[in-house]
């Protein structure tokens, strides 16, 4: 140290000067050593926290995509964790050094003890921050390792066997992913599905295509190579039969009753009854449905409290329990308005609820759902709730998507947030959805037709429409279709800012 820094550290420094220039030091890392007269090491500590700074700003500016794709990587993950702990140990190394450089040249009991209180302010407020970050990206970790298995870890009999993991989307102009919502809870005997989507994902724009199945479509197919074809060649259906004694006929009892009748039948597998509707759905369909995402709906309401709720605008009055069939009415209902702000237990209800509606208005809801879950994961309710969000992910998911595709789904997501989300249109009537023997070759056509098409632009000024260019996912080869159908023209589509805007319906159910 020169004569000049030691001088200028010796001399007399009032409290309020001394408390000063510690918080700058705390602050502005190194600038307190600086005053303190420890100039070269001050110096390198100040420079060393403005390249961080410069390089943390650089990185979240012009790198943004890999740093979210890196927040799926468990190995990346324990590493920043580590890292957030050693910054904040010497982010307080640095702050009491920096006190005890300054605090020579003062004198008294009283002006120590409050340096020093005010030391250990400075440093709580370092490792608070740290310790809640250190929790949040640790928790991360548990949900990734915990929700997505690697793929050699896993077992599935329907995904895709080989992927390039570095560009998994370079030949695959769409991925299709296969959304179920399981109602498990321990009043039911099993699992249903009663929620059953094709999200169909435009790789290059994020164009989303959603189709929904209603859950008591019957005689559903499977592919002709499937060995669940020899057992079911003309659908899983049973010819007279009540519509009681259709009910375990189903697509929504296919998941639980299936894997129930021929254990072990596709293959090696951690969930049989997603496997099962993957492959009569994506045959039902005509898409080669990729991956699936099941969403246990007892514990949905979780996850939605802890996104701070969804706003969705409600059309009709919505019935919040209820049994139509016995006449018991329901004792709460949600009422109809604009933009309406729900918690978990409602927007459960606004999804499922069926008394008084058909399965078209609930899935209209269903879809209406998930684009509102979509619009409330914006950045700063994932940072603020994050903990939150990662512990009601593991209660809710199950998934057959490898670790190694986070990354690239990560990326995926980012489109999708930008990108329009479309419901594809299917005529019960025409169709035949709601008779014994669906026109599964109609509704192979009218899926078809609809990705084929550019995505519906919505007339709904706020919410921007992207238009899609890329070819479609190949469908499945035609079959010959039922004698006595008519071909049916195919659907459109329907921007979902459209489908879900607020056009209240007169009739209401009571």
């Amino acid at each position: 140290m020169g004569s000049r820094a030691r001088a200028a550290a010796s001399r007399p420094r009032s409290v309020p000067k001394l408390l000063g220039l510690t918080l700058l030091g705390a602050l502005l890392p190194g600038t307190g050593l600086i005053a303190g007269g420890r100039r070269r090491i001050g110096a390198f500590v100040l420079t060393l926290f403005l390249g961080l700074v410069g390089l943390g700003v650089y990185v979240g500016l012009t790198r943004r995509d890999e740093v979210l794709a890196a927040a799926v990587v468990p190995s990346r993950l324990l590493m920043t964790s580590v890292a957030i702990g050693v910054l904040a140990l010497l982010w307080i190394v640095v702050i009491v050094a920096s006190h005890r450089s300054l605090r020579p040249a003062t004198g008294g009991t009283g002006g120590r003890a409050l340096g020093a209180a005010f030391v250990g302010i400075l440093c709580f407020a370092i490792a608070a921050p740290a310790a809640i970050g250190v929790q949040s990206v640790l928790a991360q970790r548990t949900l990734v390792q915990d929700v997505f298995q690697a793929q050699g870890e896993s077992k599935s009999a329907t995904r895709p066997t080989t992927v390039n993991v570095k560009d998994p989307w370079e030949d695959k102009p769409r991925v299709n992913i296969l959304l179920l919502g399981g109602d498990d809870a321990p009043s039911r005997e099993g699992v249903r599905t009663d929620t059953v989507i094709v999200a169909s994902i435009d790789t290059r724009t994020g164009n989303v295509a959603l189709i929904s199945l209603p859950r008591n479509l019957t005689f559903m197919p499977f592919p002709a190579d499937s060995p669940l074809h020899k057992f079911y060649p003309d659908g899983f259906g049973k010819e007279g039969l009540s519509l009681d004694g259709r009910l375990e006929w189903m697509l929504t009892a296919m998941y639980q009753n299936i894997p129930d009748a021929h254990p072990g039948i596709l293959g090696p597998s951690d969930n049989e009854g997603a496997d099962v509707v993957k492959q009569s759905v994506g045959e039902a369909v005509g898409l080669k449905l990729d991956y699936y995402v099941q969403v246990n709906l007892t514990s949905f309401p979780e996850i939605v409290d802890a996104l701070g709720g969804i706003t969705v605008n409600v059309n009709e009055r919505v019935a919040m329990g209820g049994i139509s069939s016995s006449h018991i009415p329901p004792k709460e209902w949600i009422e109809p308005g604009p933009s309406q702000h729900l918690d978990g237990r409602h927007a459960l209800w606004f999804a499922r609820g069926r008394y008084g509606a058909d399965d078209d208005q609930r899935q209209v809801r269903q879809r209406c759902t998930i684009k509102a879950m979509v619009d409330a994961s914006n950045p700063r309710t994932l940072v603020t709730k994050y903990k939150a969000i990662a512990r009601a992910g593991q209660h809710l998911l199950r998934t057959d998507i490898p670790q190694e595709l986070l990354p690239a789904f990560v990326q995926l997501a980012l489109k999708v947030k930008s990108g329009t989300v479309s419901n594809v249109t299917l005529d019960a009537d025409k169709l035949r959805l709601k008779h014994l023997h669906p026109d599964y070759q109609a509704l192979r056509d009218t899926v078809e037709h609809a990705l084929e098409s550019d995505p519906v632009p919505s007339t709904t000024p706020s919410t921007p429409s992207t238009p899609s260019t890329t070819p479609s996912t190949p469908v499945a080869p035609k079959t010959q279709r039922p004698t006595g159908t008519t071909t049916t023209p195919p659907g459109p589509t329907q921007n979902l800012a459209d489908a879900c805007a607020y056009q209240p319906n007169g009739d209401q159910p009571n």
